[in-house]
């Protein structure tokens, strides 16, 4: 894994292989970001990472000079390695929280401009996510949600979708309250 674009430009991350993980591709999260920087001044964003697996997404943010990113990951082992490479790359922005993505979105009194989840894809119920976002009101007034998903997933009925991107088989979907 490695960081595409901002102040750590191509730097290697090196997991362990024994983490069982489908980190977005560099081909897909270079589309993703390229959409984000011509809409957003990085600088200004608080970003949200539900399912952070071992903070692909995170990082490529704190990179490009985000301000705050929250990166909500169940597992122990993902979450220290995440806590360990941030700490590493001096992303001093990403903090990260160890907890169940559901039970993380009920409780969560803060928005975002940004909140993006990158569930597994087999995930049950991953249609509900867009519908705990909206409800708990977790973005700010101009902010979106970014889902990632498979092509087994269509959002396109969903009354806040505005947008729908895919790259090989990673498929984005954007969301935002209609002004």
């Amino acid at each position: 894994m490695r960081i595409i674009s901002g102040t750590h430009k191509g730097r290697q991350i090196i997991t362990d292989h024994h983490f069982t993980l489908r980190p977005t591709t560099d081909f897909a999260k270079e589309g993703l970001f390229n959409i984000l920087s011509s809409r957003y001044e990085m600088s200004s964003l608080d970003v949200l990472d539900l399912f952070s697996g071992v903070g692909s997404i995170s990082y490529e943010f704190a990179s490009r000079g985000c301000r705050d990113i929250h990166a909500v990951e169940m597992d122990q082992r993902h979450a220290a390695f995440i806590r360990t490479a941030a700490g590493k790359l001096g992303f001093r922005q990403i903090r990260v929280i160890r907890d169940d993505v559901f039970h993380f979105l009920s409780i969560c009194k803060l928005q975002y401009s940004i909140v993006f989840a990158d569930p597994p894809y087999e995930l049950p119920h991953i249609e509900e996510i867009p519908e705990l976002v909206f409800e708990k009101n977790l973005l700010k007034p101009e902010g979106i949600l970014i889902l990632e998903h498979s092509k087994r997933n269509d959002f396109s009925g969903h009354e806040y979708l505005f947008d729908h991107r895919h790259y090989g088989n990673v498929h984005f979907s954007f969301f935002k309250r209609k002004p």
